[in-house]
This record gives structure tokens, C-alpha cells and sequence, in this order.
């Protein structure tokens, strides 16, 4: 991702305007090169692309068009960074983690493990309730189990990646279907000097279900995460922590697990709202 680089110590956000470019049709790697300095990084989805610019870029957005083949602009947006977040990204504490901006990456704490997160404009900025209940969820495991293998699908900014690492598991690999959310993750895994541990790959979520891990983490649409647990590799998992739940999808997800002689151990929820489980599967790793 083409981010504009600045110094830690600067209380201030990379950019503070977002401009959005919504297209039909995937635009392509190779025709990024084209989309001048202020270009941020592209979203893909469903087949259509999201551009993204911290300037207002229509003529060379158009000019790919042109060129293109099969594609369309549809429509165009303008947001602050902060409305596009959906808040402003300060540093907070989520116990026992600190998570901070690298642009607020100033402070001496004592207050938990530091975790420092540039979210680019990806999803899992820590705002949403699911991603900190997943934190939670991360840190009730931690304190009465050690945990080696996580396997984290659906990583979007690399957060709940980033938080098993810290915690103390020793190989982490962290999923993403979306190269931008990839680009994100990797950058957040550099900023915390976790290289060495936490590995981020480009992926559907279902596809990488069979790699060896004793925790699976999936904080990530209804649709993937049920065929995530109906999925006979899901079995082979000790523990898992699932999230991004709304309440009747939660109804659903429950009795599934029930089917797969899972027992789970602790559910948080947002206003009855958004809900995080917490639990174990009983199978051939059991003694």
C-alpha cells in the first residue's frame, strides 16, 4: 500500500481526506503504477474495485477506465479519514493490551502490552465491539493456556494477529482475502517487529481451515464463518474464538457447534447486538 511515511512522534493522522473511486471491474496491479502519488491502495470486492486517494484524482481514475477493458466508474465519495474509520484512532487500552497509532507512538505507558496499528483504511481498527471482544476473547485464553499455533482468518488490519503474538504463541498465520487488508497486515507486523512469528497470506478463509493450529480466530462475515464451522477441518482445532456475529446469526452459529461437540466457554456481546464466542472442541487432541 502506498502510504505516505511520517515521523511517530507526529500527533496527527497520515491524511486527513479520504476520496474513493468505485468501479466496476477489478483494476489490476499493473495499472496502479498509473494512479499518481496520492493513491492509497485498492479495495477489491465482489469483482469491483474501490480506489482509494488522499486528493481528489478523477482524471487519471477516468484515464484507466479509458484504457481499461471491462471497466466502469460508478460512483465517487468523499470522507474524512476520521468518518471513514468511523472515529478518531487514539491510543486506549483494551487490558492487556495498549493499542496505539504509529502517528501517537509518543507515549510511555506501563498500562499493558503495546500494540502499534496504522489502519490504513482497512476494517479492524479496534473500533468496531467485535474486534475488542476479540481482543478479550484473546487475552481469557491467554491467561490460563499456552497457545503456540493461531491461525487467523479474515486478519483485515492484522490486529488480532498481532495480540496472540504478543501474548506468546510462536507461529501465527494470518489470512486475508483482500491484497489491500494483506499489504495492511504485513505493514502492521513490521511496525511490531513480529516478522519472525506472525506470517499474513492472501486467501479465502475456507481454504486455509486444514492448516495446524491449536486456535483458530475468524472475526468475519456470517456466510464464510458458517461453512467455517460445518467444515470437517474445523474439528481438528482445539479452540477457536468467533466474532462478527449478530444476534440470529449467533442463534445459528451456537447450534452448529453444538452438532460439532464444541462447548463454549464465554460469549461476550454489544447491546445484544454484535456477539464474540470463546470456546473449545473436543476431538482427537484431547487426551
Amino acid at each position: 500500500m502506498n502510504l505516505k511515511k511520517m515521523d511517530h512522534t507526529d500527533a496527527c493522522a497520515p491524511y486527513e481526506e479520504l476520496y474513493i473511486y468505485y468501479l466496476d471491474g477489478p483494476v489490476g496491479k499493473d495499472k496502479e503504477q498509473y494512479l499518481g502519488p496520492h493513491f492509497l491502495g485498492n479495495w477489491l470486492e465482489d469483482g469491483n474495485s474501490f480506489l482509494f486517494f488522499s486528493r481528489p484524482t478523477r482524471e487519471l481514475v477516468e484515464g484507466i477506465v479509458t484504457k481499461g477493458k471491462n471497466l466502469k466508474l460508478i460512483d465517487e465519495f468523499h470522507f474524512s479519514y476520521e468518518e471513514w474509520l468511523g472515529g478518531k484512532i487514539k491510543p486506549f487500552t483494551i487490558p492487556p493490551f495498549f493499542i496505539t497509532p504509529p502517528w501517537e507512538d509518543n507515549h510511555k505507558t506501563s498500562a499493558g502490552i503495546k500494540i502499534v496499528l496504522d489502519p490504513g483504511v482497512v476494517f479492524g481498527t479496534t473500533l468496531h465491539p467485535t474486534t475488542r471482544d476479540s481482543l478479550r476473547a484473546l487475552a481469557t485464553i491467554y491467561e490460563k493456556h499456552r497457545i503456540d499455533r493461531v491461525l487467523d482468518l479474515g486478519t483485515g488490519t492484522g490486529i488480532l494477529a498481532l495480540g496472540a503474538a504478543l501474548l506468546g504463541a510462536q507461529n501465527v498465520l494470518a489470512v486475508d482475502i483482500n491484497p489491500l487488508a494483506v499489504r495492511t497486515a504485513v505493514a502492521n507486523v513490521r511496525l511490531n517487529g513480529l516478522e519472525e512469528r506472525v506470517e499474513v497470506t492472501e486467501g479465502r478463509a475456507e481454504n486455509w481451515i486444514n492448516h495446524q493450529a491449536d486456535l483458530v480466530v475468524a472475526n468475519i462475515q456470517y456466510d464464510t464463518l458458517s461453512e467455517l464451522v460445518l467444515h470437517e477441518e474445523f474439528q481438528n482445532k482445539k479452540w477457536f474464538i468467533l466474532s462478527g456475529l449478530m444476534r440470529s446469526q449467533a442463534d445459528r452459529i451456537r447450534a452448529a457447534l453444538c452438532h460439532r461437540n464444541a462447548e463454549i466457554i464465554q460469549e461476550w456481546n454489544h447491546e445484544m447486538i454484535w456477539y464474540t464466542f470463546l470456546g473449545r472442541l473436543k476431538g482427537p487432541h484431547d487426551e
